[in-house]
C-alpha cells in the first residue's frame, strides 16, 4: 500500500508508514496522540495473518509451501519446527539474566494478543545471544507496531524465542530461514511484507 505522501517525506525519516497514516512515528520520535490508527483496520490486518498462520499450526502436512520458490534440497525439515512451543524471552532478554545459547540459531518474533498469536519475524544468526542487541530493522517496525496498539489501547505481550538445533553453515540455516518464512508469511520480513500490505516499515 503506498503512500502518496512518500515522496514528501526525508529520506532519513521513513518509519512512518501506519496502516494508512501519513503521521511519522520513526523511534526517534515521542509518541504522540495525533498519530491516526484505525482500531478496526489494526485489527482486520492481525485477524488476517493469525487466520493464514492458524492453519499452518492445524495441518503440518500442509502443501502451502511452494517448493518451486526453495529447492527442498537438504536434511533440514522445516515443518518439524513449531515456534509456538519455544520458549518465549524477553525482547531485551541481553539486559536480563535470561540466558541464550550464544551459537547459530533461527529466532522467531512472535505477538500475544488474548488467545491468538502470530509470528512478527523469521530470522536467522550466528550468535543468538548478540543478534538481537545491535541495530535491527524489525525493532523499529516493532517501536511502530505497539505505538499503533497504545494508540487504540489495545494490548499484546510481544516476545522471542530461539531455535537451536540448526546448521552451522550459514548457507544451510539461510536457506532454513528462507523456507520458514515461505511457509509462515510473518508480515515483518522483506519477502513478504506485500502479502500483508505492512505499513510499519519504510517500504
Amino acid at each position: 500500500m503506498k503512500n502518496p505522501n512518500n515522496d514528501k517525506i526525508p529520506k532519513g525519516n521513513k518509519q512512518f508508514e501506519l496502516l494508512s497514516s501519513s503521521v511519522d512515528t520513526s523511534s526517534n520520535l515521542p509518541f504522540s496522540n495525533i498519530l491516526k490508527v484505525n482500531s478496526k483496520t489494526l485489527m482486520i490486518w492481525r485477524n488476517r495473518i493469525y487466520n493464514y498462520q492458524s492453519k499452518i499450526k492445524d495441518d503440518n502436512q500442509n502443501n502451502i509451501f511452494q517448493q518451486s520458490i526453495i529447492p527442498n534440497n537438504d536434511n533440514v525439515d522445516h515443518k518439524k519446527i513449531y515456534p509456538f512451543s519455544l520458549k518465549g524471552l524477553s525482547l531485551n532478554f541481553w539486559r536480563t539474566k535470561q540466558s541464550v545459547h550464544n551459537g547459530p540459531a533461527m529466532y522467531f518474533v512472535i505477538d500475544t494478543m488474548e488467545n491468538s498469536q502470530i509470528i512478527l519475524y523469521i530470522g536467522e544468526t550466528n550468535s543468538a545471544n548478540k543478534r538481537w542487541k545491535g541495530e535491527h530493522d524489525c525493532k523499529n517496525y516493532l517501536s511502530n507496531y505497539k505505538e499503533a496498539l497504545a494508540y487504540n489501547n489495545l494490548t499484546s505481550q510481544l516476545d522471542i524465542r530461539f531455535f537451536l538445533d540448526v546448521p552451522k553453515e550459514a548457507k544451510l540455516r539461510r536457506r532454513l530461514e528462507q523456507k520458514l518464512i515461505y511457509l509462515w508469511i510473518p508480515p515483518f520480513n522483506k519477502e513478504t511484507r506485500d502479502r500483508w500490505s505492512t505499513t510499519f516499515t519504510n517500504n
